[in-house]
């Protein structure tokens, strides 16, 4: 996700305010019929469909662990298998990874709406651009508009309806124009967008986790200086309350950081690197407030192929291989920690209408 420019929210949403305080003191999950005071969670692995590695992870995640929850990235060349495959298990929880990047420099896909429909998403190769900042821009809000659109249909054609979407390298949450393609979208086919909108902890850690990152970058990080808090997070209510006023469930969280975990020493095992994971995942629950929370994981197998196009295979594999530890599911048992899917999530906000 990428800081939004207060503006959008003038445009958008500075005529819409609740009017019940006793509506806005709930959390999304009570607002959705779920126990006061518990954490309700959904384990979400992100990029199914990009290889063959990531859908041998994504389906061993959710058929093997507590992943309950995956996006499917549908330019890549593997969507279509992953579809395909994931009918031999009706029920599965399967949004869209609306995908506007191809950040792979020896891996790459193309939009589906085609070069003449959307020029602006092709980089000189004819591939989507490598960065978010490429893609804001070369492409208008009407080409993103039309290519998420595009991904949306195919995956109706080939028999999915997909429960929800959400954002590839958080490209459509990187302007305001781009964030209401995306809006439009889910309004017009009526599939839920992923957006915190409620206590959002865990999302401003991970924004603040960002900052640090690129203020030691620059050298300009001091311990215990005061650190700037993103326009998203400083609207987010409003946004979320106006998601929820169009008939679409909102997150209270979001937690997006997992693959920056590592044990702080120069080199150590995929052993420790999975043992490290699966005691972050346990704090990071801790850490939540009650509420919504989609927790976002990648898994993969990290083969010799995996790795010819992508270094971060080892954090993927830690990820599958923590999404199916014993100790992670019991952790989850004894704390009372709900599961929750975005089709259950879905169900219980129509179910208000």
């Amino acid at each position: 996700m990428h800081s939004f420019k207060k503006p959008l929210f003038i445009l958008l949403f500075c005529s819409y305010f609740y009017s019940n305080s006793f509506s806005q003191s709930l959390t999304y999950a009570e607002k959705l019929g779920y126990p006061k005071g518990k954490k309700v969670v959904i384990f979400h692995v992100d990029d199914a469909g990009m290889s063959f590695e990531s859908n041998e992870g994504t389906f061993h995640a959710m058929h093997d662990g507590v992943a309950s929850s995956c996006s499917v990235m549908m330019p890549c060349p593997w969507a279509g298998t992953f579809l395909r495959l994931s009918k031999d298990t009706p029920g599965m929880d399967i949004g869209l990874h609306l995908t506007l990047t191809s950040e792979w420099k020896t891996y790459r896909w193309e939009p589906l709406a085609g070069r003449t429909v959307v020029p602006g998403l092709l980089d000189p190769e004819g591939s989507m651009w490598p960065s978010v900042e490429e893609v804001v821009a070369h492409a208008s809000p009407e080409e993103v508009y039309l290519e998420i659109k595009a991904q949306v249909d195919r995956a109706l054609q080939n028999g999915i309806q997909p429960t929800h979407l959400d954002s590839h390298m958080g490209t459509l949450f990187a302007t305001p124009e781009f964030l209401q393609s995306y809006l439009k979208v889910g309004v017009e086919y009526g599939i839920p967008i992923m957006f915190p909108g409620g206590n959002n902890k865990l999302i401003t850690e991970a924004f603040q986790e960002d900052i640090i990152k690129q203020l030691k970058k620059e050298g300009k990080y001091s311990e215990g200086m005061k650190l700037p808090e993103p326009d998203i997070l400083q609207e987010a209510g409003p946004m979320g309350e106006k998601i929820w006023s169009l008939g679409l469930p909102v997150l209270d969280d979001l937690h997006k950081n997992s693959g920056d975990w590592r044990p702080e020493k120069g080199s150590f095992t995929q052993e420790e690197l999975t043992q490290h994971k699966i005691k972050k995942f346990m704090e990071t629950l801790d850490k939540m407030e009650p509420g919504l929370a989609m927790i976002i994981v990648h898994c993969s197998e990290n083969t010799e192929n995996f790795q010819r196009f992508s270094g971060s295979g080892r954090s993927r594999q830690a990820d599958l291989e923590a999404m199916v530890s014993p100790k992670l599911k019991a952790y989850i048992e004894k704390e009372g920690i709900i599961l929750t899917t975005w089709r259950e999530v879905m169900e219980r906000r129509k179910n208000l209408n």
